[in-house]
C-alpha cells in the first residue's frame, strides 16, 4: 500500500467517528439501459449532502491545536466545514458571496450553529475568495481550500476507499464529476492503474480539459455557474499535479442543459434528488456506452443540496435540450382570423406555453414570441413545413443565447 492510500485509508476510519459510509447502490434502470452493472455512489447522501464533509474532517484532525478555520465558499465546502466545526467545537469563519441563495446560508448556520460566523462579501466568489484569505492572514486561522489542499484530497480519496471495501473488488471503470479536483483527484490516485478512471465537466467549467491540452492549470476565459458544484474556473495545482498524465479523451464535457436531462429522471423515476454537478457522472454514461457494455461501472454522485426554486429552470433546459420546446419570433399579419389561422397549423400533441405580442413592426404586421412544447421532437418539423407552406415568417430564437437572455 502506497503512502497515499495509507493516509486515505486512515482518514476513511476516521470518518466512522462521525457519519458512516454512504451507500454504494446497483441502478436497475441505469444497467438494463446501458447493458452494464451501474453502481452509484451515493455521496447526496451524506450527513451534508455531499462528499465535501470528507476533505473537512481530514483536513480539520489534522490541525487539532488550531481553533479558526476560515473558508470560502457558496455552497457544499461551506456546508462541510460548518458541520465539522461544530462536531469537533471549533471557530468557522465562512465567507459567501452576496448573490449566494438564502437556502444554502441557512443550511451553512444549521451545521455550524454558534461555532460558525458568515461573512456576506462579494458579488461574485473570486472576490469573496479574496477577502477570506486577507481576513485569514490578519487574524491567523488556517484557510482551508475546498480542493487545493492535500490533506482535503487525501479526505476525498476515501471515497475511493469506501467503493472498493463495498464492491469487495475494483469496478472496472469510474466515473468522477470535476470541479477543482480535489475529489477527483483523490479517488484517481488511490485506484490508480487498478481501473479506469473517467471525468465529467460542464462545458462551461472545463477546467481540467483545458489543463490537459495547455499541460498546466489555466484559467478559463468564461465560466457558466449553473453548475455550481462544479463551475471551477481553474483547477487546482495539487490536483493537477495528479491528473497531469489523464489521457485529454477521458475527459468528457457536458453541456449545462444536457445535465439537467439527468436531475429530471433521477428525480422523477428514481426519486433520487441531485444537484447539477450530482448528476454530471450519471449524464456521462450516454458517451461511453461501448466502453462501458458489460463491464462493472461505479457513477460518484457528488451532492444532492439541490434549490428546489431551480426547479422551473431546469425543466426548462431540459425541454430545450431534448428539442421538445421551442421559442419562435412569429411575424403574423395584423389582419381578422390571422390568429386563428396559425392555431390551426399546430398538431394534436403541440402547446402553447407562451404568447406575447412584443411590439407592431408595422402597420400590417406584429412580431409574436411564442413557446411551444410537444411531446415527440419530430413534431416541430412537421410544424415548421407547414408554416412555411402558408407563407409566415418565423425564427427559431431557442438556441439563441443574446436573445433568449432577454426574451426568454
Amino acid at each position: 500500500m502506497s503512502d497515499f492510500q495509507s493516509k486515505a485509508r486512515a482518514a476513511t476510519q476516521a470518518m466512522r467517528d462521525v457519519f458512516p459510509a454512504t451507500p454504494l447502490q446497483r441502478n436497475v434502470l441505469l444497467s438494463e439501459r446501458f447493458g452494464a452493472e451501474i453502481y452509484l455512489k451515493r455521496e447526496d447522501l451524506s450527513p451534508v449532502r455531499s462528499y465535501k464533509i470528507r476533505g473537512a474532517l481530514n483536513a480539520m484532525r489534522k490541525q487539532p491545536e488550531q481553533d479558526l478555520f476560515v473558508c470560502a465558499s457558496a455552497g457544499n465546502h461551506a456546508q462541510g466545514v460548518a458541520f465539522m466545526c461544530k462536531q469537533m467545537e471549533k471557530r468557522g469563519v465562512i465567507f459567501m458571496p452576496v448573490t449566494t441563495p438564502q437556502q444554502k446560508i441557512q443550511k451553512t448556520r444549521m451545521f455550524g450553529g454558534d461555532n460558525v460566523e458568515i461573512h456576506m462579501v462579494g458579488d461574485y466568489f473570486d472576490d469573496t475568495l479574496t477577502a477570506a484569505q486577507d481576513w485569514c492572514a490578519a487574524q491567523g486561522g488556517h484557510f482551508l481550500s475546498p480542493f487545493d489542499d492535500d490533506d482535503v484530497i487525501e479526505g476525498q480519496a476515501s471515497i475511493a476507499v469506501e467503493i472498493e471495501d463495498q464492491l469487495g473488488r475494483v469496478p472496472d471503470q469510474i466515473i468522477l464529476p470535476v470541479g477543482g479536483g480535489g475529489m477527483s483527484s483523490g479517488v484517481a490516485t488511490w485506484f490508480g492503474d487498478r481501473t479506469h478512471c473517467l471525468f465529467a465537466e460542464p462545458s462551461g467549467g472545463a477546467c481540467l480539459k483545458a489543463a490537459l491540452q495547455a499541460r498546466r492549470p489555466v484559467a478559463l476565459d468564461r465560466v457558466d455557474t449553473f453548475v455550481d458544484g462544479a463551475a471551477v474556473g481553474r483547477i487546482g495545482a495539487k490536483p493537477f499535479a495528479l491528473l497531469k498524465n489523464t489521457p485529454v479523451p477521458d475527459v468528457l464535457t457536458l453541456s449545462e442543459d444536457r445535465i439537467c436531462t439527468t436531475i429530471l429522471e433521477m428525480l422523477n423515476v428514481e426519486g433520487i434528488v441531485l444537484e447539477p454537478a450530482g448528476a454530471l457522472a450519471v449524464e456521462a454514461l450516454g458517451d461511453v456506452i461501448s466502453w462501458i457494455r458489460g463491464k462493472t461501472v461505479v457513477c460518484v454522485t457528488s451532492g444532492g443540496n439541490f434549490d428546489f426554486e431551480r426547479l422551473p429552470e431546469v425543466k426548462e433546459r431540459a425541454q430545450r435540450y431534448s428539442g421538445i420546446k421551442k421559442y419562435l419570433l412569429l411575424r403574423l399579419p395584423q389582419r381578422p382570423g390571422a390568429l386563428k389561422d396559425f392555431l390551426n397549423m399546430l398538431g394534436p400533441e403541440d402547446d402553447i406555453a407562451r404568447f406575447e405580442y412584443l411590439k407592431k413592426s408595422a402597420r400590417n404586421f406584429g412580431t409574436v414570441l411564442i413557446g411551444i412544447e410537444t411531446k415527440r421532437p419530430e413534431n416541430f418539423r412537421d410544424l415548421f413545413d407547414r408554416l412555411d407552406e402558408s407563407g409566415l415568417v418565423f425564427t427559431d430564437i431557442t438556441n439563441d443565447e443574446t436573445l433568449a437572455q432577454f426574451l426568454i
